[in-house]
């Protein structure tokens, strides 16, 4: 059975707030100087790249995490 948490070392992050009227995504990019640590409900996650994990956010934002794994082991964890 697999788990329903993936356990993740994210860094620096972009919080997407919409669009606005032109269409055009506002983000709100979040330096970090280090990578942490967390634990993420895999029900929260909407799509995975090579270098960002794109998951469900507050108030219906969404949020890219800039991540540390290998894109490939995050994928067999999520497939």
């Amino acid at each position: 059975m697999k788990s329903e948490f993936i356990e993740l070392t994210l860094g620096s992050y972009v919080i997407s707030h919409g669009y606005n009227s032109k269409n055009k995504e506002m983000m709100e990019p979040i330096p970090s100087d280090q990578f942490s640590k967390k634990i993420i409900p895999i029900s929260r996650i909407k799509s995975v790249s090579e270098k960002y994990i794109l998951t469900d956010y507050v108030d219906g934002r969404w949020i890219y995490w800039e991540y540390e794994e290998d894109y490939n082991d995050v994928k067999k964890v999520l497939l």
